[in-house]
């Protein structure tokens, strides 16, 4: 019998199925103790560092740097999907203002403190452009998973944020990697092509956006599972089109995702869930890769400084930064404090921290370690405190999320005249211990399916409906307010 070599494929396929399994396993976890959901998977990838794919992945900093631009790529198209357009429409100023005017003062306040650590003016810079996005999607599962959930206002804006101040990040890290290594272009015309990137980035955004919201429906696959296929083909093509002529592709995947998202799609469920997991793929991937790059011996020589510096962050950069920008809005203190703490860093500052590593540039190693133990401070201490935070500043919703949809219905085919809709009936709604035959339905409207526990139920006029419930009912989008009235909030 042959003896298995540790660099075959077989032997890493193996490694990276158990990393992944472990993972998924562990977010459970993650998520009933508070903590942030990703830590688990850092954690996994630095204890595998020493394994033959931590040994591949720090030979070719380029196969790291295409994982996590294809990651990315995932969790903003997902981003974007699940973004309501009157959610955008709301809150977009505030949004956009900490997005670019934020990262640069998060940028240069964070500059400031790393330069009181030894590092070199440009070096400095580079660090804070590295760290500067923000990265809303750790925050939010948490919230969900501990059943509560932030006011509309600051959540919008914590979630716009994230999605839209990657494209910045990622235009600032290269100009600041060519001044380390003696390339740099004048400030202006960094400045310059910062936005002719964004401005192209939104161009191709909107317009593949609408290519995609108008072509979907006319498409017909010959299987269901092509659907997603098609839509991921949008959003590569929406990250790569750009991306030849200069355009900022994280910019354009976000907005053709935002787009898509808010259009009437066939299969829309079956293409969200598989979004979502390839959001949470590209998470996992991102966390593993981190932790697979470090070499465990060189941590506690940065140890100390990094540590520090991811608290300077969380305390000083980020708080300085949304104070300055959102001052003009006049929200109230709690809010802006709110917006300020819970700041997690987290998929895009892996991606940036490569740069200097693929350049070459001096002391790239030193600044990557430092990136970990900076990334590390702001997912834990903000990420640990949401829950608390979010009650003791009063920023919790009095909604509670909608309960989950134990049945989907999908629809290969975009139907029009009626949906259906289904009601997690609780003991105050109006229908609630009522005969079905008694609700005062409008003519066009009708409960077509009960879930009773585990029990799935053809519903008659007799059937009288209980707490806990699951209703489904055919309805006219015209008719739903009313429905609403009688049997509560729609399940997500």
């Amino acid at each position: 019998m042959n003896t298995p070599q540790l660099s075959s494929l077989p032997f890493l396929a193996a490694i990276c199925s158990l990393l992944l399994l472990a993972s998924v396993a562990l977010s459970g976890t993650s998520r009933r103790v508070g903590v942030p959901v990703i830590l688990p998977f850092l954690g996994l990838g630095l204890l595998a560092s020493s394994t033959s794919l931590g040994v591949v992945l720090r030979q070719s900093y380029h196969v790291s740097f295409v994982l996590g631009t294809l990651s990315l790529v995932l969790i903003l198209f997902d981003g974007g999907l699940n973004t309501p357009l009157s959610m955008a429409r709301s809150f977009a100023l505030p949004s956009i203002v900490l997005a670019t005017v934020g990262v640069l003062g998060t940028t240069a306040l964070f500059a400031l403190c790393a330069r009181l650590f030894g590092f070199s003016w440009p070096q400095a810079f580079l660090l804070g452009a590295v760290v500067s996005p923000t990265d809303a999607a750790v925050v939010f599962p948490v919230l969900r998973g501990s059943g509560i959930q932030p006011q509309k206002r600051v959540a919008s804006i914590l979630e716009l944020e994230s999605c839209l101040n990657d494209p910045v990040a990622a235009s600032l890290t290269p100009a600041f990697t060519l001044s380390l290594a003696g390339e740099a272009p004048l400030a202006a015309q960094s400045f310059a092509h910062m936005a002719l990137s964004l401005g192209v980035g939104g161009v191709f955004g909107l317009g593949l956006g609408w290519l995609g919201r108008v072509m979907a429906p006319r498409i017909r696959p010959a299987a269901g599972g092509l659907y997603p296929l098609m839509t991921l083909g949008f959003a590569l093509l929406a990250f790569g089109l750009p991306e030849l002529v200069g355009g900022s592709g994280f910019l354009a995947v976000y907005l053709a995702g935002l787009i898509m998202g808010n259009s009437e799609m066939p299969y829309r469920a079956g293409i969200l869930r598989v979004h979502d997991s390839l959001a949470w793929l590209g998470q996992v991937v991102m966390y593993l890769v981190l932790g697979l790059l470090i070499t465990p011996s060189h941590l506690l020589k940065v140890a100390p400084q990094g540590i520090a510096l991811g608290i300077l962050l969380s305390a000083f950069a980020r708080p300085g930064s949304v104070m300055l920008c959102l001052l003009p809005f006049r929200y109230p203190l709690r809010e802006l404090v709110y917006l300020a703490v819970v700041g997690l860093r987290g998929a895009l500052p892996i991606i940036l921290a490569t740069y200097p590593l693929l350049w070459h540039v001096e002391d790239a190693r030193l600044i990557f370690d430092t990136v970990f133990f900076v990334v590390l401070v702001n997912t834990f201490v903000p990420g640990s405190m949401v829950l608390w935070l979010t009650r003791q500043l009063g920023i919790e919703s009095d909604e509670p999320p909608p309960p989950p949809a134990l049945l989907e219905v999908v629809s290969t085919r975009v139907l029009t005249g009626a949906k259906i809709i289904s009601f997690s009936l609780e003991a105050s709604a109006a229908a609630c211990g009522a005969p079905i035959s008694e609700l005062p339905f409008p003519p066009d409207s009708a409960v077509i399916l009960l879930i009773r526990d585990n029990e799935v139920i053809a519903p008659k006029g007799a059937t009288v409906l209980a707490p806990g419930d699951h209703v489904y009912v055919l309805c006219k989008p015209a008719d739903q307010p009313f429905i609403q009235l009688l049997l509560g909030r729609p399940e997500a």
